[in-house]
């Protein structure tokens, strides 16, 4: 009995290490001119304004009050910008979480040509899988040089101006809802399952269903990929724990009911 009791130990703590080795994967990355500089964990300064489609002024600290997802793009992009924005759009059609209450979107121009206007013409053209009444929680802002250096440095967005145009990456960030950085996502489109852990992972701290916990412990970000996978390990681990505990529990029955 004791010696089954240790070869079960053994085991949940060889899962335990295997599983804790996973996650410590990151790999510091050298800074870059173009693309994109990981800052996870950090809070972006949420004192910085901006105007928003309708040319009122705001402040980061009044819009993100919930899970938020920020990406940045420039209105004239002849590139990578609209894809973009269609990714966006598409996954927000098709994930089951609720735009407006269970998250937002923030869309900043990071070129100082752009107005108010422009934003609002823009985003004319990416909410029609929105409902009318959730529109309102895609905000697309515009400001000035200083604001958008200090916001772009603060979330390692580089990019670098040509001509008339400019070099930069294609991501997605996903914001907690006091503004801590906790997800980069990369491309021009998403999967909705993706989003959706993003999306759970910013809330942690607030009320969540409890299958939102259970996806959090079955599923881990995998930072080569870029994706979420499933954590076999920790499963395997679990699983083998509760069968230990039932194997100990009707082992401890049988030795009574023999008594």
């Amino acid at each position: 009995m004791k010696k089954l009791i240790i070869i079960l130990l053994l085991i949940a703590v060889s899962v335990k290490m295997n599983s804790q080795q996973m996650v410590k994967t990151d790999l510091i990355k050298p800074d870059v001119e173009i693309g994109i500089v990981e800052k996870l964990g950090e809070t972006i300064p949420l004192n910085l304004w901006f105007l928003n489609e309708s040319g009122d002024t705001v402040t980061l600290g009044q819009l993100i009050n919930k899970p938020t997802i920020l990406f940045f793009v420039y209105f004239d992009c002849p590139n990578l910008c609209s894809p973009l924005m269609d990714g966006v759009s598409e996954v927000v059609g098709k994930l089951d979480l609720v735009l407006g209450k269970d998250y937002q979107l923030i869309t900043i121009s990071f070129n100082t040509k752009d107005t108010p206007e422009k934003a609002r013409i823009k985003k004319v053209n990416f909410v029609q899988k929105i409902s009318k009444e959730n529109q309102k929680y895609w905000m697309y802002l515009t400001g000035e040089q200083e604001n958008i250096d200090v916001i772009t440095s603060a979330v390692g967005f580089k990019y670098k101006a040509q001509g008339l145009d400019f070099a930069h990456a294609s991501a997605i960030m996903v914001l907690s809802p006091e503004g801590k950085i906790t997800r980069y996502l990369y491309g021009l489109s998403f999967l909705p399952f993706d989003v959706k852990m993003a999306i759970i992972e910013a809330q942690k701290g607030l009320a969540r269903p409890t299958i939102n916990k259970v996806l959090e412990y079955c599923f881990a970000y995998n930072p080569g990929s870029k994706t979420y996978t499933l954590q076999i390990t920790r499963i395997i681990g679990s699983i083998t724990i509760f069968i230990a505990l039932i194997v100990f529990i009707i082992l401890l029955f049988n030795r009574r009911k023999k008594r």
